[in-house]
């Protein structure tokens, strides 16, 4: 995202539609693949990798130092060519200038998972949603049941990216499973939406009801000084009540907010929280307001994150079904569990609505052993056009067109096989995001991968720049667009 108080350069590129279709003639961009029907047949080995013609993997930098395999990746942000990713252990920062040869340029090891990573300026903020003793570096695990343990926010000065340093930390109630940033309209400051949630009688610090979120206001000329500074409650009623699909799997109830997205430049946010799927208004950032609510009683089991089209005329809301642990990619769940639903924003100010459009689930079927879900994704800028990037955790990485909302389609797809055939494993990529020309994507056991993604249909995304990016701050991105 942009660091508060500055404005973005805009370096205007036109791209002819002549152009375009030259460029997509050459014999260096790949045609539109054809992508194959699911099939039991078409499942690969373990630890083999399939993929469409059109997307290749470039680089793998596997995990290592004070991170091992079982320590558990997940989420990216970016900045200044740089990707920083979380693990439930602390966290990496890889220097991706050169997106064939990434390299680690610091390690972090701060225990706190999930230690999902968000980026303004020179400052970092780390979510911490497990139970530790405090809330330094040197923590261990504490049961939540103590008044003592700590969950929350973690800040670090980013400034020299070899050398992290830790500046301050803030409590939250039910601690911070994600983390968004939205920047004050004046630039002096930037507000963390922290979303948690899973209340419980005997956690003295995540007492029901939490139909709330957190608000921490940081100074970013002083960010030791971040403070709490607003819980609004989003959900009076208590949200939906939960219960038993048609399907008979369980629905949960809304007790709080498992992901939130921010387009502040139209004071709007999207928020997945558990049993609903909410439109904000957020031009007060301390009082941000439910303009809409929606709900699917039907195959929705976990409404888990959000993302606006460029236009901000639609909303892609995931569902976790089987809370990413569970092989739900298989012929029995079919379409539209386990998948994205696709909503259409109608109306103006007050009256907007959140209308559902359709479902999008990847089309091939993977086995009983793989750990699959609709999960962390990001748009591909490409001018017209509605194309994202998306995490299915085993299921891999695929690249998909909701540009007609009703008839969703993968473009391109990218997986490994099952980490084994004899037992599910959990693993698989856990987001996947475009940043300046290249796909890049976390994976839970593997590390990062860095995918080149060589097709007519995305080439203007390539002409994109961002010096910081953050998933769940979206701005609207074009050719010519560098916030440098």
């Amino acid at each position: 995202m942009l660091q508060p108080g500055l404005k973005r350069r805009l370096t205007r590129v036109f791209v002819s539609a002549a152009a375009v279709a030259a460029l997509g003639a050459s014999s260096a961009l790949a045609a539109p693949a054809v992508v194959a029907e699911p099939s039991a047949a078409a499942i690969p080995g373990v630890d083999e990798i399939v993929h469409s013609p059109n997307l290749r993997s470039i680089a793998n930098v596997p995990q290592q130092g004070p991170f091992t395999k079982d320590s558990t990746g997940t989420d990216i942000a970016f900045t200044k060519g740089h990707a920083i990713i979380g693990t439930y252990d602390g966290f990496n920062v890889f220097d991706v200038r050169n997106p064939y040869r990434p390299k680690i340029v610091s390690q972090v090891l701060c225990p706190g998972g999930q230690n999902d990573v968000s980026i303004s300026g020179d400052l970092l903020f780390l979510s911490t949603d497990s139970s530790r003793s405090d809330n330094s570096c040197n923590s261990v695990a504490k049961p939540a049941s103590e008044k003592s343990a700590w969950e929350g926010i973690k800040i670090f000065d980013i400034s020299n990216l070899a050398a992290p340093k830790y500046v301050a930390a803030i409590e939250t109630d039910c601690g911070s499973h994600t983390n968004t940033l939205v920047p004050d309209k004046r630039g002096k400051d930037v507000y963390i939406y922290v979303s948690s949630y899973a209340p419980a009688a005997n956690l003295p610090d995540c007492q029901p009801p939490h139909d709330k979120l957190s608000i921490i206001k940081v100074p970013v000329k002083d960010p030791a000084k971040a403070a709490l500074v607003a819980t609004p409650v989003l959900f009076p009623d208590g949200g939906n009540e939960g219960g038993t699909n048609p399907d008979g799997t369980r629905r949960s109830a809304t007790t709080g907010c498992h992901d939130l997205t921010a387009l502040p430049e139209k004071d709007l946010m999207a928020g997945a929280c558990m049993g609903d799927g909410v439109l904000l208004d957020i031009s007060d950032r301390l009082k941000p307001r439910v303009i809409n609510r929606v709900q699917d009683n039907v195959n929705f089991a976990f409404w888990h994150s959000a993302t606006f089209n460029n236009d901000a005329t639609k909303i892609v809301f995931t569902d976790e079904l089987g809370g990413g642990g569970m092989a739900t990619c298989l012929e029995k769940f079919g379409s539209t569990r386990g998948a994205n639903g696709i909503y259409q924003i109608t109306g103006r100010g007050d009256d907007r609505k959140l209308e559902f459009v359709s479902y999008y689930k990847i089309p091939r079927l993977q086995s009983e052993t793989e750990n699959c879900v609709a999960h962390n994704g990001s748009l591909i800028p490409v001018p017209g056009k509605d194309i994202m990037v998306q995490s299915w955790y085993q299921g891999g990485v695929s690249v998909w067109d909701f540009t007609d909302a009703k008839n969703p389609k993968e473009i391109a797809f990218w997986e490994r096989g099952p980490l084994s055939n004899e037992k599910l494993v959990g693993g698989g990529t856990w987001s996947t995001y475009w940043y300046n020309g290249y796909i890049f994507s976390s994976d839970i056991v593997k590390g990062l991968d860095v995918l080149d993604l060589n097709d007519w249909r995305t080439f203007p995304a390539k002409l994109v720049r961002q010096n910081q990016f953050n998933a769940q701050t979206q701005y609207k991105l074009h050719p010519g667009f560098n916030n440098n």
